[in-house]
């Protein structure tokens, strides 16, 4: 989608740049989410930690993703989830109350928020089917697929978080896949 220089004067007061670096927290649990960020570089994760202290992969985000604690967010409710950031990262954060300010502005942006947010949530839904019917190897395979080139900037045990395994398990699916 283009926009006019208009449209990006526009943009340029409501979207804020926000640079971190690698081990830093953007969000954590209980915290109020009043943004949700674009990734232009850098990679991210959501997790989530359970009652026993097991952490959750939820998403990796890297350029040109969206990230944040959606549902906080949309329901301006308390974070459940934490946002690390894994490698050095340039964001651009915008507000809800910016975002609906801007819809009304430019019009053709809430029709493009809301084609990202389709194809999020398709993405989300597509992700629970396969953790909940694929074998591992399945799992690990669609997820080097959706993320490719990501494994050197990420920790295997944040791989394996993801994908519902253990770390041995993980080393055991690349051992059997490389042999392909």
């Amino acid at each position: 989608m283009s926009f006019s220089n208009e449209d990006l004067d526009i943009l340029q007061e409501h979207v804020h740049r926000v640079e971190l670096q690698k081990g830093e927290l953007l969000l954590t649990a209980e915290e109020t989410v009043n943004y949700q960020y674009y990734v232009q570089s850098g990679c991210l994760r959501t997790y989530f930690i359970d009652q026993s202290g097991k952490e959750f992969t939820l998403q990796f985000a890297i350029h040109d993703w969206w990230i944040s604690d959606y549902t906080a967010f949309f329901s301006a409710s308390k974070s459940l989830m934490h946002i690390e950031c894994l490698q050095d990262a340039e964001l651009y954060r915008i507000s809800k109350s910016s975002m609906e300010q801007l819809f009304l502005e430019i019009p053709r942006l809430e029709s493009f928020f809301r084609r990202k947010m389709e194809r999020a949530f398709a993405s989300f839904q597509k992700r629970i089917l396969a953790g909940l019917s694929l074998p591992a190897k399945e799992r690990y395979l669609a997820f080097i697929k959706a993320y490719p080139n990501i494994e050197q900037s990420v920790k295997n045990y944040h791989i394996a978080s993801y994908l519902g395994i253990t770390t041995e398990s993980l080393s055991r699916i690349r051992k059997e896949v490389s042999t392909f």
